[in-house]
């Protein structure tokens, strides 16, 4: 029997896991704009919490009010249980400290060494020079740097920067680490090689990682959780796997479109919307058995179906994926069978057209 698993399930955190960040109601205009409108949220200890939107939906904003560049006309935003909406900046400075960044164009001093970088910070938090190499020191040998300390910037590749960078924001020990479209400007085997370093950091260090990003392929590969803004507002959010398998929103349907299967377009141009011999559909499938789903459907059906495109893949480990069939039909009662058998395994299914 297939399966089924309930994708209205509480995206909770286990019982005792605190929250790092709470944004509740937070809303931040510019002039007339709401950049944030309302925008609640939670970012859990030790949790990779991606946020993905189009290019001025609010990602931006909201990271420069959680790292307090920006502070919200209404609504609370809460770092390690203490609401930063009302601190005087010499309030905040020490809670700053607790938030490290990492950003797209690396923002390293041209003028200074590797190890100059990344003992910025804990120069300016006034930590004396001994126990700041010492950091130093563990900080570049944990993101693969020791034999580039005396480099100067210009020296490294972009992977290369990316890591002192990160090193840096790590140097102050911080409870939440804010990563701003952090490997857009990386190539994809580098970008591979970031975000498995970002991760090995998260189980190491159990650090909480929010990822600001426009690649969904980012999220799949590391996040935890994701969460969709749009005209600065949370549209959507669930886990990782979910939100693969069962996007509800249009808008996030469109930016998962570059890494979820796609009906090829030969295919597609060969459909048409008057009922024929065939029937094509697409079948959104969650579960460990979802791969018994083409030969249980033929034996409910007594007829073959044909997998024309699409797959599975393991996300967090749930299996998901896309299935592309083709189904010998005689009318539209019978394109309503399939659609009842397919709903009744636990997929989602949409009728593409006939041929």
């Amino acid at each position: 029997m297939t399966q089924h698993v309930s994708l209205n399930e509480a995206a909770s955190a286990p019982p005792g896991v605190p929250d790092i960040v709470r944004l509740d109601g937070v809303v931040r205009r510019f002039g007339r704009t709401a950049a944030l409108d309302g925008i609640s949220l939670r970012v859990r200890q030790g949790e990779i919490l991606g946020i993905i939107g189009r290019s001025g939906a609010g990602k931006s904003t909201l990271i420069r009010c959680l790292n307090g560049l920006e502070r919200p006309d209404a609504g609370r935003v809460e770092i390690e249980g203490r609401d930063i909406t009302h601190l005087s900046e010499g309030e905040f400075q020490p809670l700053r400290r607790r938030v490290g960044m990492i950003f797209q164009h690396f923002n390293l001093l041209s003028a200074k060494t590797v190890r100059d970088n990344v003992a910025l910070p804990l120069k300016i938090a006034g930590e004396g020079r001994q126990a700041r190499n010492a950091r130093v020191d563990e900080l570049l040998d944990l993101v693969g740097l020791t034999e580039k300390a005396a480099s100067f910037p210009a020296q490294l590749s972009g992977g290369q920067k990316q890591r002192v960078g990160i090193a840096r924001a790590l140097a102050a020990q911080p409870a939440l680490l804010l990563s701003d479209e952090a490997t857009s400007a990386l190539d994809p085997e580098t970008t591979r090689s970031i975000l498995a370093l970002l991760r090995d950091i998260n189980r190491r260090l159990g650090l909480s990682i929010v990822l600001i990003t426009h690649e969904m392929e980012v999220v799949r590969a590391i996040a935890d959780r994701v969460a969709v803004i749009e005209a600065g507002r949370i549209v959507e959010e669930g886990p990782v796997w979910r939100i693969f398998a069962r996007p509800e929103q249009a808008l996030t349907r469109t930016l998962l479109g570059p890494v979820r299967p796609q009906l090829p377009e030969a295919l597609a141009q060969a459909l048409g919307p008057v009922p024929g011999r065939f029937v094509v559909v697409r079948a959104d499938v969650v579960g460990g058995e979802a791969s018994r789903l083409l030969p249980e459907m033929q034996a409910a059906l007594g007829r073959p179906v044909e997998f024309i495109h699409g797959g599975l893949e393991a996300i967090q480990g749930h299996t998901v994926g896309t299935l592309f069939l083709r189904v010998a039909v005689s009318g539209e009662p019978e394109v309503a069978i399939v659609r009842s058998i397919l709903e009744g395994k636990g997929a989602r299914v949409e009728v593409l057209g006939y041929v």
